[in-house]
């Protein structure tokens, strides 16, 4: 079993630095979050958005009902969906998830964007989307401020150990860190070559916060949606500059791509359902690129990012 480095938050505690994604696993999810964790994995990335909590949790418990592994040695990570940011909604369906997953809290909760959209009882649908049941998107009032007091409070009633963020850029960070009681410990954000973000990557850094990227490898996680972006766009998978330096290491373009990320100090959370990739991803620890190596795959940035609300949604330009 491969030893995966990990990563000290600013609240003391560890997390392994590569994790497993659980977005668009939608088929046999219990399974694949069972043979992940018999593999090595100890952190599970999931959200009320991907629609899979109950069945992932369900292979969370087969694996702990047979002893592979001890609650206290995995790391759950779930979000905060955008139409439950009112202060009187973020406990209730925060344990609402724990419930799906079986579990009594999460080691990681985020708000999944910093955007406040109207409710939607998730008995009404489920995963509730951006859009509410007339199929509009109707915004909020809810400040990230009045969310984030919340999710603190999550903390103090022991529902999360650790806080933290999704797809907030600089100016959005340093306005929550003005009132924050409890810092947030994780920025998630799209990273790969092609959308680097390496200013926000060190300003989150300077402040203590560590950085989590989705998406590692760029167009490939959205080209099964059909996106016109990502299947216009060259694969990063067959891109010159990244077969090259896989050839010399005797790796894949796939662990290339994983390793400049976390070689910098990032979390990454391939998703994957094939034992033998999930392996692969795992072993993407195991060997080092050369600084220039780095310096040559960061040359490759376009500022590209692929999941951008205003193209599949035509408003909410939260990176606008």
């Amino acid at each position: 079993m491969v030893n995966v480095p990990t990563i000290k938050l600013n609240n003391g505690k560890e997390i392994p630095q590569v994790g497993f994604g659980l977005w668009k696993v939608t088929e046999d999810t219990a399974t694949v979050v069972y043979e992940a964790i018999k593999v090595g994995y100890r952190l599970f990335d999931g959200a009320f958005d991907y629609g899979n909590e109950k069945e992932a949790g369900a292979g969370i418990k087969r694996a702990l009902d047979e002893g592979i592994v001890k609650r206290e040695e995995l790391t759950i990570v779930s979000k905060l969906w955008n139409t439950f940011h009112e202060k009187e909604r973020v406990e209730p369906i925060t344990r609402q998830q724990l419930e799906w997953w079986g579990i009594d809290y999460f080691d990681i909760f985020y708000m999944h964007f910093p955007v406040a959209l109207q409710y939607v009882d998730p008995k009404d649908s489920y995963p509730s989307g951006w859009k509410n049941l007339e199929d509009k998107i109707v915004q909020s009032k809810a400040t990230i401020q009045e969310t984030w007091q919340e999710m603190e409070r999550l903390v103090d009633i022991g529902l999360a150990k650790t806080i933290g963020v999704s797809n907030f850029q600089g100016a959005l960070l340093m306005d929550l860190l003005r009132y924050a009681r409890i810092r947030p410990a994780i920025l998630q954000v799209e990273i790969h070559p092609y959308l680097s973000q390496e200013p926000l990557v060190e300003y989150a850094k300077m402040e203590g916060i560590a950085v989590t990227a989705y998406s590692s490898f760029g167009p490939q996680s959205f080209v099964e949606l059909k996106w016109d972006k990502a299947v216009e766009c060259p694969q990063l998978f067959v891109h010159p500059v990244v077969t090259a330096i896989a050839a010399k290491h005797g790796k894949t373009p796939a662990q290339v791509l994983l390793r400049w990320s976390t070689q910098r100090g990032i979390c990454v959370i391939p998703k994957v359902t094939m034992k033998e990739r999930m392996i692969e991803n795992l072993e993407s620890v195991t060997f080092d690129l050369a600084p220039e190596e780095l310096k040559a795959i960061c040359t490759l940035n376009l500022n590209l990012r692929f999941n951008n609300p205003p193209d599949y949604l035509g408003s909410l330009h939260i990176f606008a």
